[in-house]
């Protein structure tokens, strides 16, 4: 696998005039690619573990500090006063980094957090501390998320219960100011904490729950926290929030942006706060969280990523745009202009390699910097895998097509599949396009079966489709790394049932059952296979499940009974095919009820 750790950068230079071959506090207006070279001074550190060999995990920067996170575990520190680099006192198996204005923070693979900062620690705030250890409930210790504020970090433990500790000057920690000042000791906000949503020079913080209801707390001085009124808030209950699920909130100093995926699964941009020098996207302050509009995303597929800093934003498209507004007063939007940028613009970029990663590229937000960095797909943990296949599988990109038949039926196809077993020359799609149109609805679920399965089940109809599917090595090795197995004969899985063996691709029950997907990610489960026994379920539903699994459609021979619906709602809980439920059974019943 070809190593690459090029990382772009543009804004106010704060790391080291070696790596980026500027000097200190430049001003950086052009985004620059740059690699760690001749960056180890330390002449006995093993050659396996030089710098230049590391792969970039994870970049996290704040006003005082940037510190890169390597796949091995490792980190380097950069400080801006005084400048130096450092280990992050050698603290090892560190799975994420966060850095806010006056503090740091690691969490271990094994659920420790280690922290510093003059809130944190004030006698020595240059000294990193186990601050999950200080968890006054034992068994609440083990750390699965932190998320930096301005001078506070908040942890979210294995049992979803967010803690706070730091400053809580402007209720930033969920409590009145006034009684509570600061904590050296994590302190309980809320429980059933789904996800935390801060920034590094932000004194606000949003807790999402499990039911996608918000809370927020802090300053609100300019509507950051979406509540319209000018004060510190206490957690309060976020109301009259877009509609759709919340995928994302990056905070800034007096803006908020949040992503929210809608019934549609497109991505849209709202955000609240101060316009004048923040990046809301928009000309005028905002009380409530209200949509970002424009021409740059609007008809995007999928919008991957946002990034707050102090004063800007940006935004990383699946298009491969990368889309900024806001304060540009040091190059933090890499361009000329020293002023405020109200709505968004394209930032232009050097050559990458977008075509085939770009669902590998992340964008860091510092106070006054900017970068944009790969990052190779990590199946070094279990919590990786699954990290990286639910960002796969909430993307529009992969979701579901439609295509016309001869009748002008509508067939539904998966999006995921097709990236993958199709050329990668967008003419592809349109061609299958056309040659479903001259198909019938049964020819073209044929035509789909071998797509996906790559079987030749109708030798006529394969010999049209074949030019159209790829099968180059890079795909196949993509594909092999999905299944997250190297091995070319077990691609596939079998079910066996009444004696009789059915081939599953891998990927496919990835993508439609719980079940088989945390079988296949399990890195201690055994992939042997275990579930064989499907006897409870007669041929026909049978059939329905097969069907249905590859081409979400239901074959229109087989009469739907009451029987086999009830057989069907107790299948679906064997297969754990809860993400299907609805739309399968409200199939079956209609052709139950027609």
């Amino acid at each position: 696998m070809e190593k690459i750790n090029h990382i772009l950068f543009f804004g106010e230079n704060t790391l080291s005039e070696k790596l980026l071959k500027r000097e200190l506090y430049t001003r950086i207006i052009k985004p620059i690619q740059f690699k760690f070279e001749n960056e180890n001074e330390n002449e006995n550190e093993n050659e396996n573990e030089n710098e230049n060999e590391k792969q970039i995990k994870q970049i996290s920067t704040g006003y005082f500090a940037t510190i890169f996170l390597f796949e091995n575990g490792k980190a380097l520190e950069y400080l801006r006063f005084p400048h130096e680099k450092s280990n992050p006192q050698k603290i090892e198996n560190i799975q994420k980094v966060t850095v806010g204005l006056e503090n740091e923070a690691a969490l271990t693979i094994e659920g420790n957090v280690f922290a510093k900062g003059k809130y944190i620690n004030p006698k020595n705030p240059d000294e990193f501390i186990n601050i999950s250890s200080l968890i006054e409930d034992t068994n609440d210790r083990v750390i699965q998320d932190i998320v930096s504020g301005h001078n506070s970090i908040y942890l979210l433990t294995s049992n979803q219960n967010a803690y706070g500790i730091g400053s809580n000057e402007y209720c930033q920690l969920g409590f009145d100011s006034k009684t509570l000042e600061k904590t050296k000791k994590p302190i309980l906000m809320m429980k059933n904490v789904f996800k935390i949503f801060s920034g590094n020079t932000s004194h606000h913080v949003f807790l999402l729950n499990s039911n996608q209801e918000l809370f927020g707390c802090g300053w609100n001085f300019y509507g950051q926290l979406g509540l319209g009124e000018s004060k510190p808030r206490k957690l309060t209950k976020i109301q009259n929030i877009p509609k759709g699920e919340i995928f994302d909130i990056q905070c800034g100093n007096n803006h908020s942006i949040m992503l929210i995926k809608d019934e549609n699964y497109k991505r849209k941009l709202y955000s609240c706060g101060e316009y004048a020098y923040n990046g809301l996207g928009k000309k005028k302050h905002t009380y409530e969280f209200t949509e970002i509009k424009s021409s740059l995303f609007e008809n995007d597929d999928n919008i991957l990523e946002i990034s707050c800093g102090n004063t800007h934003t940006l935004i990383l498209t699946y298009n491969r745009k990368l889309i900024g507004f806001g304060w540009s007063n040091f190059g933090e939007l890499g361009i000329k202009k020293k002023k405020s940028i109200l709505k968004p613009i394209q930032i232009k970029l050097p050559k990458l390699r977008f075509n085939k990663d770009i669902f590998n590229y992340h964008i860091s937000c510092g106070y006054n910097n900017s970068f944009l960095y790969y990052s190779s797909p990590s199946l070094s943990s279990f919590s990786n895998l699954e990290e990286d296949l639910i960002k796969l599988f909430e993307r529009k990109e992969f979701c579901n097509i439609s295509f016309k038949t001869e009748n002008g039926e509508i067939i539904e196809a998966h999006k995921l599949i097709l990236k993958y077993r199709l050329n990668e020359n967008q003419n592809q799609i349109e061609k299958l396009q056309e040659i479903i149109s001259k198909k019938s609805i049964k020819e073209s679920n044929q035509i789909f079966e071998m797509i996906y399965s790559n079987r030749i089940i109708n030798p006529k109809l394969y010999s049209e489709i074949k030019e159209i599917i790829n099968y180059n090595e890079k795909i196949e090795e993509t594909i092999k790394r999905i299944y997250l197995n190297e091995n070319e004969n077990e691609k596939d899985f079998i079910i066996e049932r009444k004696e009789k063996q059915y081939k599953f691709p891998k990927l496919i029950l990835i993508m439609r059952s719980e079940l088989y997907r945390g079988m296949f990610l399990s890195v201690t489960e055994d992939k042997s296979n275990k579930v064989t026994d499907y006897s409870e379920l007669s041929d026909k539903s049978f059939q329905i499940f097969e069907y249905w699994i590859y081409s979400n459609q239901i074959k229109n021979e087989i009469k739907i009974t009451q029987e086999i619906i009830d057989e069907i709602k107790i299948g679906i809980d064997y297969f754990q095919l809860n993400q299907t439920y609805p739309n399968l059974i409200d199939l079956l019943i209609n052709k139950f009820n027609n």
